[in-house]
Formats: structure tokens, C-alpha cells, sequence
């Protein structure tokens, strides 16, 4: 009888462990893995994120790690291969969460069965900007000029497969030009070379974008949006500027290993949701023409299962493939 009470006991103090782990969450720094070099969108959100969700966190730090490689896949590998507890995170964008699946053949881990949904931190828009020594003010005339100078116009973006790149590819399509793209390991050193005039234009997430724009060093020419955003009211959509049609949003949200106790999951949405929430970063945001959001896992779930199959189409349009 002693033997078993004391395995009853046991027993009882083993299923209350997890309980008691996730009530605990977290007692250290979390990881927050950036799938790109430091400076683009993804690592500029991450890192407003990283600053205001301590203080949902019981003060607990958030460390921003960047991954980057591979069109993000490397960063997405290494959180989905993470322990599922909650200390390793992803700061999924679009590329390597919905578009990679279409792009390349041997995918280093699956978006939707190894990695579990927490919530969408914000959705942006790409902005087409060129170097001001381009001699176009508007996307007509950077059309025309781009024909009539077709072994000389290239475009930037910050990978093999990014959003960017593919943006760069549909406009080659739908403006009949023939542009050569130019990879980059991330948005900074895509930036740099657009501003020195290495590029003639890059079509690509508009908070990595926006302080160059306003500082003057690049010129916005057109937003890849159904309707002007307000960072930039003066900036035309592309169907404003004469391209009906072209609409690439993007978005930046956090994701964890597949596996994760759904109290972690739910722990770190509500902390997520009320940092977004906070004034001053929900206006961080918004200056860097970004969309807060803070929906739901399951809301997130389905946002990727559609944009995956959304995305297929349009690699498929453009013939884009990476092995």
C-alpha cells in the first residue's frame, strides 16, 4: 500500500511539472532569432519588439541573435530544430515562412509542421525607391528610362527567393523591362549599395527603407499598396502610377518551435499583444509605415497556410527557382 501511494504521488508531482514550468515562464533571457542581417526590416522590428516585451515579461531580457542566410532559411532551421520551451524564438517574415516552401527544393525544415504560430507583430507594404541619380521622378519615366537602357538598370534585394526579389521579377514582367538582379546578404548591405549607386533600384519593405527616404538619400517612387500609406501620403501606389495589379505586402510576426506547450504559446501572445499595444511602440511602428496587428496563433496559422499558396503563383509566374 505504501509503495503505492508513494508511486501515486510520484506520478502526480511529474504531471505537475510542466504546469509548474510554464507558470514560471520564463526565468531566463529569451532568444529572438533574426533569419537576416542586421538592419533590415525583420531586424529593425525584432529589435523594437526586443526592447518593450520585457516589460510584459516580468522584466525578463530579450536577446535579438542574428541568423541570417539562405533566404532565412538558416535562422528558421535553428529555431525549429530549438528546443520548444519558449527560450528560442523566430522572427518570421514572409521569406522564409511562406515563399521559401515554393523556391527551393530542399527545404531545411518545414514552416508549418516544424514551427508553431504565436501571433503577427505587423504587416508593411514594399516601396520601390531608386537612386536620385536615375534621371526618373516617377514610375513611367523609370520604366522608360530602364528600356531604353537595358544592359545598364539593375535592382537590389536583400537574397536569392526574398520578397524583393521577386517584386523586382514582376516588375521586369508587367513593365515589359529587363532589369538584372543583384542578391545581397540582407537589406543593410542592399541599402548602402542603392544609396552608392551600385543599384539603380530596390522594391522592398518600407521600414528599412523609410529614414533613407526622408533623409533624402534615395527617392521613393511608388508603394506596393491598395492605397497610400500614411509615412509617406505623397508617394503614389503603383496603380496610382500607372501599374494596376501590384500589391506585394509583407509582414513581420514570431513563431516557436512546433511543440511548444500551448501555456507558453498563449504566455507569450498576450505579452507579445500588449507590447504592440504599448503606445509608443504601436507609434514606433507606425512611423515606419508599418500596420500593427497582434492576431491570434490560430488567426496567424491561417494567414500563412493562404499566403503559402498565394506566393506559389507568383514564383511560379516569374519562374523563380532555387535548389
Amino acid at each position: 500500500m505504501k509503495k503505492l501511494i508513494l508511486a501515486a504521488v510520484v506520478s502526480a508531482f511529474a504531471f505537475a511539472q510542466p504546469a509548474l514550468a510554464d507558470d514560471a515562464y520564463p526565468s531566463h533571457p529569451i532568444k529572438l532569432v533574426v533569419p537576416f542581417a542586421p538592419g533590415g526590416a525583420t531586424d529593425i522590428v525584432a529589435r523594437l519588439l526586443a526592447r518593450y516585451l520585457p516589460d510584459e515579461l516580468g522584466g525578463q531580457s530579450v536577446i535579438v541573435e542574428n541568423k541570417p542566410g539562405a533566404g532565412g532559411n538558416i535562422g528558421g532551421a535553428v529555431v525549429a530544430s530549438s528546443k520548444p520551451d519558449g527560450y528560442t524564438l523566430l522572427a518570421s517574415a514572409a521569406g522564409p515562412t511562406v515563399i521559401n516552401p515554393s523556391l527551393y527544393s530542399n527545404m531545411p525544415f518545414s514552416p508549418i509542421k516544424d514551427l508553431a504560430p504565436v501571433t503577427l507583430i505587423e504587416r508593411d507594404y514594399s516601396l520601390m525607391a531608386i537612386n536620385p541619380k536615375i534621371p526618373a521622378k516617377n514610375l513611367q519615366e523609370f520604366i522608360a528610362y530602364a528600356k531604353s537602357h537595358p544592359n545598364s538598370v539593375n535592382f537590389g534585394s536583400p537574397g536569392n527567393g526574398t520578397p524583393a526579389q521577386l517584386a523586382g521579377e514582376l516588375l521586369n514582367q508587367m513593365a515589359g523591362i529587363k532589369m538584372l538582379h543583384i542578391p545581397y546578404k540582407g537589406s543593410g548591405p542592399e541599402i548602402n549599395d542603392l544609396i552608392a549607386g551600385r543599384v539603380s533600384m530596390v522594391i522592398d519593405n518600407m521600414p528599412a527603407l523609410l529614414p533613407y527616404v526622408k533623409a533624402g538619400s534615395l527617392r521613393a517612387i511608388a508603394v506596393a499598396s491598395d492605397q497610400r500609406v500614411p509615412a509617406l501620403p505623397d508617394v503614389p501606389t503603383f496603380a496610382q502610377a500607372g501599374l494596376n495589379g501590384f500589391v506585394i505586402s509583407a509582414w513581420k510576426g514570431v513563431m516557436a518551435p512546433a511543440g511548444t506547450p500551448p501555456a507558453i504559446i498563449n504566455k507569450l501572445h498576450d505579452a507579445i499583444v500588449k507590447a504592440i499595444n504599448n503606445p509608443e511602440m504601436k507609434k514606433k511602428l507606425i512611423e515606419l509605415g508599418a500596420d500593427p496587428v497582434g492576431n491570434t496563433p490560430e488567426q496567424y496559422a491561417a494567414q500563412i497556410k493562404s499566403e503559402t499558396a498565394w506566393w506559389a503563383k507568383l514564383v511560379k509566374s516569374t519562374g523563380t527557382h532555387l535548389d
